[in-house]
């Protein structure tokens, strides 16, 4: 039966713990598998976005993810991993980058609101200018093209962190490369809940994550060009309207944060940030560029 989804996302593997119900689209986890989807069709510079209700009850040990990737060695990787913990004891959101293969780039949050009450919705949106996680419109974590940042003219829309720096400068930034939407989900209690101290509990199987609505909307990259198409990079980064529409992901104003954007980033990370590597001079004692300033 055709559903809504059928023209963005079909099954990735273990397709019989991909359920389809009404308007839902489920993944599942039992002691035998998970389950996971990837989009039809590629995209360079866009938005991804999931209405997600997460694992309810005592999900320890159990990740969902909702990310963008793209293939081979020298891929990039956006994530938003949903660990799963103890009834009562909070989400956990982690976000990392891979940038041309290498990652190592996490940050946590935990959640002002119970994601497993209800549907929440959590988005990616990437340009040549930024890459920026939302929650519910809230932005929780920005990563800059600082060399493009030294570019671009200096107002009080820039957030905090965004003051350019030689050590700034030479951070990476993903290259263009066409990336597909993915989500799965499945067992990580070797690390997911405190570290993998806690396992999970196989009693309270099947555990199920419930999308109300996965949309993608950016430049679709042609079904017959290689992952390093010239013609299709320039077309989706210079380009300001295609077959897809208005490209309004890559205007001026979605170049960096609104003000009012400003100030949610600044109040999610000031309440509910857990982890950043970016401090963490165990992992790195010597700070990563791209964390200049902080």
């Amino acid at each position: 039966m055709a559903c809504k989804f059928d023209d963005v996302v079909q099954p990735s593997w273990a397709n019989d713990h991909v359920l389809y119900e009404d308007d839902l689209l489920k993944l599942r986890l039992d002691s035998s598998s998970g389950g996971g989807f990837a989009s039809k069709n590629r995209f360079l510079y866009g938005k991804a976005t999931a209405d997600l209700k997460l694992v309810p009850g005592d999900s320890a040990g159990v990740v969902t993810a909702f990310y963008l990737s793209s293939a081979g060695e020298k891929h990039n990787e956006f994530d938003f991993e949903f660990l799963g913990n103890v009834t009562g004891e909070p989400y956990l959101v982690q976000t990392n980058l891979y940038i041309d293969g290498v990652g190592n780039r996490e940050q946590r949050i935990d959640l002002w609101f119970d994601p497993t009450a209800d549907f929440h919705t959590y988005a990616v949106l990437w340009n040549p200018s930024q890459v920026v996680f939302l929650v519910d419109d809230t932005p929780i974590r920005v990563y800059d093209n600082k060399n493009a940042s030294a570019t671009k003219p200096k107002g009080h829309h820039r957030h905090p962190n965004a003051t350019t720096t030689q050590a700034q400068t030479a951070s990476a930034f993903p290259s263009p490369q066409p990336m597909a939407v993915y989500s799965s989900i499945w067992n990580a209690d070797d690390w997911a809940t405190r570290g993998g101290l806690v396992k999970t509990d196989w009693s309270h199987a099947p555990f199920v994550a419930t999308f109300r609505d996965v949309r993608v909307e950016g430049c679709a990259w042609a079904a017959n060009a290689s992952d390093s198409d010239a013609g299709e990079v320039a077309r989706c980064s210079g380009s300001s309207w295609g077959k897809e529409g208005r490209y309004w992901w890559k205007e001026k104003d979605m170049q960096e944060l609104s003000v009012h954007q400003s100030h949610q980033l600044v109040w999610a990370r000031a309440h509910h940030l857990v982890y950043d590597y970016c401090v963490d001079t165990d992992r790195f004692p010597v700070q990563p560029p791209e964390c200049a300033g902080r």
